[in-house]
């Protein structure tokens, strides 16, 4: 072989290892970026999760709220029956 032809291998070898440093950076890259847009689109699906389950709990808040005012109600009726039936007695 000529002094060309190791330069011409050389340069083949080098050019091959250069597509191919090229070729794998850009699909790690593209993986990166895919990754990144998924993890915003599932952080966005927990938002809404937690946005909802708070709006749940307010609600439930809500609920309780009226459900002990009417337990309240109750409570002092009961005591008005309570002492009636002790003075029939």
């Amino acid at each position: 072989m000529s002094e060309h032809d190791w330069t011409e291998v050389v340069g083949a070898i080098g050019i091959f290892a250069l597509i191919i440093s090229v070729f794998t950076v850009t699909v790690v890259q593209l993986a990166k970026t895919r990754r990144a847009r998924y993890e915003a689109a599932r952080a966005d699906d927990y938002r809404q999760l937690a946005e909802t389950a708070a709006r749940a709990q307010a609600e439930n808040a809500r609920l309780l709220a009226a459900m002990e005012a009417r337990l309240g109600g109750m409570e002092t009726r009961m005591n008005g029956v309570e002492r009636v039936l002790t003075e029939v007695d």
